[in-house]
């Protein structure tokens, strides 16, 4: 009898055999602990953590420390800012034109920080001074260390006083004061 002819009773090829030969026997399915099968979830698990990691550090997680270098309204301008315990101090360096006497205008800083929300006042160079009121973000910097890991975003007053009569003119400006990060240490 030729393989085409053998049937199972019903008219169709008996289990094996096809017409003109053997059916190719099923390949069996890979279980899930089969090696390839585990290293496959192994990596899924690593992707998933590394993007959990990824998202809770993106910008908008709370900043637990805003100390550090920011720059302030133009380039070489620094903010220097140190938080202890909810209190702020610092300085503010601007950089003076050429045609001015002073290289650099240092202004101190006294504020405060409660959660989110952050104050502060420099004081008073050549009848001008600072106050900035707004609050401290995530930036887009990964770790601590890095530039734009914390913004500065609120409203920036510069006040000139007129030294005749005392008047204050303030000018509001809406910033957003970016961390400059720390340089890299050099190691032995």
């Amino acid at each position: 009898m030729r393989a085409a002819e053998t049937t199972s009773g019903c008219g169709t090829p008996a289990r094996g055999m096809v017409a003109g030969g053997f059916r190719p026997a099923a390949k069996p399915k890979e279980s899930l602990r089969s090696w390839p099968g585990v290293l496959g979830a192994a990596l899924l698990v690593c992707w998933i953590a590394s993007l959990l990691d990824l998202f809770a550090q993106q910008p908008g997680s709370a900043v637990p420390d805003l100390s550090g270098e920011y720059q302030f309204l133009n380039e070489g301008d620094t903010l220097g800012l140190l938080e202890e315990e909810g209190k702020l101090k610092g300085y503010v360096d601007v950089l003076q034109g050429e045609e001015e006497s002073d290289e650099v205008l240092s202004y101190t800083i006294d504020g405060t920080r409660q959660e989110d929300q952050v104050e502060f006042k420099t004081s008073k160079i050549h009848e001008k001074y600072y106050r900035f009121t707004g609050k401290v973000e995530r930036g887009k910097g990964r770790q601590p260390g890095d530039p734009d890991y914390a913004r500065l975003v609120g409203d920036l007053q510069t006040i000139i006083v007129d030294p005749v009569s005392g008047q204050e003119k303030s000018q509001h400006k809406q910033v957003v004061f970016k961390s400059k990060g720390k340089p890299p240490r050099d190691e032995p």
